[in-house]
């Protein structure tokens, strides 16, 4: 029995499939945990969607950016863009049932007994782990609730990049969803950098990875992430990015949390573009 935790697969299924082949995932006693951004770029979103829901409590999955353009673009708040490959899904005779699967996912997910967290995209370091827990299910909740469509819309329309912990409600939330879904670098007092996507080096001062901020009130957790393809399979203490840029034609990795093992395997997939 074993729980690997798999980077951004983007509609890369047949990269997947090769992925659990690689570490002979038994559905019957293995969980695969995913770093969100299921869908968009790659050729089959539908396959990868229709599996991991099919997986059912064998499967812990974050939102991730790509996921929420998803659902913006089948609730009319968004348009597809050019290199945008959703239509399978949206036009999939059980997309309404996808769809709703996909939005009860945690933007943040726990588990207590191991000691780690998975999220898509990063923390700012004034949230200790507790208060990013709390910002995170007010805005599940939101998205999960009657009037999603409304709060879907917002988050994916605007951003917030300072925290202000006695501004509007709104402010909140969507600095909550550029943390989570979003963000790569920011400042030391948590102001984000989103417009930042190379990899470490690149920025512009003071901007740093947001896991090397000096004095992170979340420091000392153990936390697995993906959404920064150019950062690669980064490891460093209680710091796990497992996006390595499948999608770009890298590869697909998986890391055993028992053994913290990784496996990685090539991109089975052709003809990929666009940015992650």
């Amino acid at each position: 029995m074993a729980t690997y935790v798999i980077g951004d697969v983007q509609g890369c299924f047949a990269s997947l499939t090769a992925l659990l082949e690689a570490i002979r995932f038994d559905r019957r006693r293995d969980t695969l945990w995913f770093t969100g951004d299921l869908v968009n770029r790659g050729p089959d979103s539908l396959g990868v969607l229709r599996f991991v829901a099919d997986l059912d409590e064998r499967a812990v999955c974050v939102l991730g950016n790509h996921d929420l353009h998803l659902l913006a673009v089948a609730h009319g708040q968004r348009k597809l863009r050019p290199k945008d490959t959703l239509r399978s899904v949206l036009e999939a005779p059980d997309r309404d049932a996808l769809l709703d699967w996909l939005r009860h996912r945690p933007l943040l997910y726990r588990d207590d007994d191991r000691g780690v967290s998975l999220i898509h995209a990063g923390l700012p370091p004034q949230w200790p782990l507790a208060e990013a827990q709390r910002h995170a299910r007010a805005l599940e909740a939101e998205l999960q609730g009657p009037n999603f469509v409304a709060h879907l819309a917002d988050i994916t329309h605007k951003t917030c990049r300072r925290w202000l912990p006695s501004g509007p409600t709104q402010a909140r939330r969507r600095y909550t969803a550029g943390c989570l879904t979003l963000l790569r670098y920011c400042r030391a007092d948590g102001t984000l950098g989103l417009e930042h996507k190379g990899p470490p080096g690149t920025q512009p001062q003071p901007y740093l990875p947001w896991f090397a901020v000096p004095h992170r009130a979340h420091a000392g957790h153990e936390l697995v992430f993906g959404h920064w393809a150019s950062l690669g399979g980064y490891s460093a203490p209680g710091i796990h990015g497992l996006d390595t840029a499948c999608v770009w034609g890298g590869r697909l990795t998986a890391l055993c949390l028992e053994t913290g093992r990784r496996t990685s395997v090539a991109c089975q997939e052709t003809a990929l573009s666009g940015v992650a």
